[in-house]
């Protein structure tokens, strides 16, 4: 099992992608087109994206919810 070291720098961008409306809407409703924006194109390129799934384990599209 690989392991990661997640520093201050991407604990700040997680919590940037948990304070981000289309992020925050694409968890709570898992439909529309703000679901879509970041389930197929944000996540590739948001710095802010890829350090929240990097933090939490999840990606940023994911449900709080299990």
């Amino acid at each position: 099992m690989e392991t990661t070291t997640i520093t201050d720098q991407d604990r700040e961008l997680a919590k940037r992608c948990v304070n981000c409306p289309v992020c925050r809407r694409a968890r709570d409703k898992q439909k529309g087109v703000a679901y879509f924006f970041v389930k197929n194109i944000e996540g590739s390129f948001c710095p802010a994206c890829q350090a929240y799934e990097k933090v939490y384990g999840r990606k940023a599209h994911k449900a709080l919810k299990s």
